[in-house]
């Protein structure tokens, strides 16, 4: 049976304010007192794994070792069909040390020319980790496909250019809440929440 978290702070293992801020508003009903990673000054592990999991494995572990803290790891990434599941794992690395989305769409849109397969998935894997070890995981998925230019100015990374199957608005021209409905950090969520946490009621 899964582990269940039983309230007080969770540090978000992110450093990634939008991140922060939508994980957040995901974890709202559940009473967690969130604080981010960066807030504490915790150090960015280094992603060494093959997979959303392993990673988010990673990150929470190393997050929840050092504040003494459950904590909460999402990793996520775009993988493109016509791409063999690229950018993948590798989807921030594609922005630069600068998280520079705009190149990284101008990149993928470079990277797809002449492909008349524009279908992809948003892939979120979440850990939750306790200082003792033990680790809870949850991956959530959306499909969709991709439009060029980017449109809308809300959500974060490639949400401008994914427009999720059944939708006529990309990420990025979603209001927070409708993409919270859909997304695949959204599908995750659930699946975590329902295993881990308790909805407040008051």
């Amino acid at each position: 049976m899964a582990r269940r978290f039983d309230g007080g702070r969770l540090v978000i293992a992110s450093h990634n304010a939008g991140k922060v801020r939508e994980i957040g508003e995901l974890l709202a009903p559940c009473g967690a007192q969130v604080v981010s990673a960066g807030t504490l000054g915790l150090p960015e592990p280094e992603e060494t794994g093959a997979t959303f999991i392993e990673n988010a494995v990673i990150k929470a572990e190393a997050a929840a070792r050092a504040a003494r803290l459950p904590a909460l790891a999402d990793d996520s990434g775009l993988a493109v069909h016509a791409l063999g599941g690229r950018p993948g794992i590798h989807s921030a690395r594609w922005a630069g040390p600068e998280r520079d989305f705009k190149a990284a769409m101008t990149r993928l849109e470079e990277a797809l020319s002449g492909q008349p397969d524009r279908t992809a998935h948003f892939a979120c894997a979440l850990a939750l980790a306790w200082p003792d070890g033990h680790v809870e995981t949850v991956e959530g998925t959306v499909n969709g496909r991709l439009v060029w230019p980017p449109r809308g100015n809300n959500g974060f990374g490639y949400d401008p250019m994914f427009m999720a199957d059944g939708r006529d608005q990309t990420f990025g021209e979603m209001e927070p809440a409708a993409k919270h409905a859909i997304s695949h950090r959204a599908d995750a969520f659930r699946k975590l929440v329902a295993v881990c946490f308790d909805i407040k009621t008051t």
